[in-house]
């Protein structure tokens, strides 16, 4: 219930290889452990800390490889995890368990002294309690990077095995950075994490997807879309937390007083939400305006991220309970203005009038009325400026050189300047 392809083995260097690449302005190397996903914020944090001279060995998997990541002679990419695409449950268990021996030895021989962690991987209760405790017995300094502080409580399937092994890995973290004000003082009431152990730092712009020359006329033609009709977009995967539901509800309704309107849903539905995806389905499919509703409900690409965001006159975010959004920041990225509810700390990343709307959680009648508002309002009749606008005002807020620096700051608080320059170990592998 909602609550308000490279092979597996690839690496970048051969066996034997080393990298004498000296850091610059941080004494030691650090280690990103990305979990093997998360592109967008694996690219804008390495590239802006690389950009800063800090020497970056890249645990990561064909997901997460870019290539500006192996024209920087800071950054050592290492594919440790490979490709995750479909397999047979045998060929899957062999290669998530090959994947894991891979990191244990990286780990026992590994230069860094600071790991940072930015995502768990496929076994979260071992990665927050066994796989902490060995990095730890092997002197390493962890930061942890919580991009959720309970996902369970926002998914409404949290237990006690859930809160006490997140309560494990954030006791074992050296430090642990956090979007929020609120979800800081989650971190301290919850988990009994000392304050100064906390650092919020922006949620940076997602920086890694195409922005070509594509206008928002020509993306509208490309999804059949008249350009002089009012397109919502919902985009992103599709979890009973987004609130789709109360978004289809509210454009139904908008629907039946406004024939221009047009809504697009963009988003690859997770597994565990397909039961909740077919009640939507089938509400959207016993409407008269059914028509007007376009589905891609499957993984966006990243070369196809702008066709959507530009033929969107509005961004929706009717998320039921979260702490901050990302595709809000992909939004303002491509200057789209948002509509969304007032939960989390959204409330602090929209400038009424200015860059978007709040409306009430759970309430298709006041997610209406917000997206009205949005329609009638100046900020729609001169979108074409206003983008601008809301682009400039991200980047202000949002920058991945403030993310960067703030990160730095902790790496050299934790010691990093100890160790002097020296060589990459990607020997280890």
């Amino acid at each position: 219930m909602a609550t308000c392809s490279s092979s597996p083995s690839t690496v970048n260097k051969p066996v034997g290889a080393s990298s004498s690449v000296a850091p610059i302005g941080l004494g030691a190397r650090v280690a990103v452990l990305t979990g093997g996903f998360d592109r967008p914020y694996v690219f804008g944090l390495t590239m802006a800390l690389a950009s800063k001279g800090v020497s970056l060995d890249v645990i990561g998997s064909d997901d997460v490889d870019v290539e500006e990541m192996h024209n920087m002679s800071q950054i050592a990419f290492l594919n440790l995890r490979g490709s995750k695409e479909e397999a047979g449950i045998a060929s899957k268990v062999t290669r998530v368990l090959l994947y894991y021996a891979r990191l244990l030895r990286y780990a026992a021989v590994a230069e860094p002294k600071i790991f940072h962690i930015l995502w768990n991987n496929k076994f979260e209760h071992f990665d927050r309690t066994l796989l902490m405790l060995y990095y730890k017995f092997l002197g390493k300094q962890i930061v942890f990077t919580a991009h959720n502080v309970n996902a369970g409580k926002r998914d409404s399937n949290d237990s006690l095995l859930n809160r006490l092994t997140l309560r494990i890995q954030y006791l074992l973290a050296d430090h642990i950075f956090v979007h929020t004000e609120q979800m800081k003082s989650e971190l301290q009431r919850d988990f009994g994490i000392r304050r100064d152990a906390i650092t919020v730092i922006p949620f940076g712009i997602n920086n890694s997807v195409p922005d070509t020359d594509l206008t928002p006329a020509a993306a509208k033609q490309m999804l059949g879309i008249g350009d002089d009709e009012k397109t919502i977009l919902f985009f992103g995967a599709i979890r009973p937390y987004k609130g789709l539901e109360y978004l289809v509800e509210a454009f139904l309704q908008l629907a039946a007083r406004h024939p221009e309107y047009r809504l697009v849903i963009a988003g690859e539905p997770r597994k565990e939400s397909e039961k909740y995806l077919e009640k939507i389905r089938r509400r959207i499919d016993c409407d008269p305006s059914q028509g007007r509703v376009i589905s891609r409900l499957r993984y966006i690409l990243d070369s196809e991220t702008e066709l959507y965001f530009k033929a969107a006159d509005v961004l929706a975010l009717p998320y039921t309970h979260v702490f901050q959004s990302g595709v809000l920041f992909l939004a303002y990225n491509f200057g789209l203005p948002v509509v969304a509810t007032d939960v989390g700390s959204v409330r602090e990343e929209i400038i009424e009038d200015r860059t978007g709307f709040l409306c009430r959680p759970c309430d298709p009648i006041d997610m209406a009325k917000a997206l009205e508002t949005y329609f009638g309002s100046d900020l729609f009749k001169s979108l074409d400026t206003r983008r601008h606008e809301i682009r400039h005002y991200a980047k202000e807020r949002h920058s991945w050189d403030t993310v960067g620096e703030m990160t730095l700051n902790v790496y050299v608080g934790l010691g990093g300047k100890l160790n002097g320059p020296q060589t990459s170990s990607d020997s280890a592998l």
